[in-house]
């Protein structure tokens, strides 16, 4: 009776290991096809989208780094003709020592003016520019 059971259960398993080898039919293989085309265009879409959505934030971090070192460029711009202006403040107040009087508090005052003109307009520019 033991030898009965091994000889079914052998032809048993050979029979489910020739069933794992047989063609689909024509309908199924098409249906499966189909399946995998549609699933393939899907995942097509999402990296196209996820794509789309790191160039666009790559292009945001690109001007925003490009706003960030012009307005950098127009304060070091800023700040060397500040820088300038008040050398000169201080050779035209040199300058006005060698006048008496009101002459020499007008020359100073007409200095003190070009100066803060200077720092006006530099903080304006900065300020259109920011």
């Amino acid at each position: 009776m033991r030898a009965a059971t091994l000889w079914t259960l052998a032809a048993i398993a050979i029979l489910g290991l020739s069933a794992c080898n047989q063609a689909e039919s024509p309908p199924k293989v098409q249906q499966d096809v189909a399946k995998a085309t549609d699933s393939a265009a899907e995942k097509d879409a999402q990296a196209a989208d996820r794509l789309a959505k790191a160039d666009t934030s790559a292009n945001k971090e690109v001007a925003n780094a490009e706003a960030k070192a012009d307005e950098k460029t127009t304060d070091a711009a800023g700040d060397a003709v500040i820088t300038q202006a008040e050398g000169d403040h201080k050779v035209a107040v040199a300058q006005c020592e060698a006048l008496s009087g009101q002459a020499q508090k007008d020359c100073k005052k007409q200095a003190d003016d070009q100066l803060d003109a200077v720092k006006a307009k530099v903080k304006q520019l900065k300020k259109d520019a920011g």
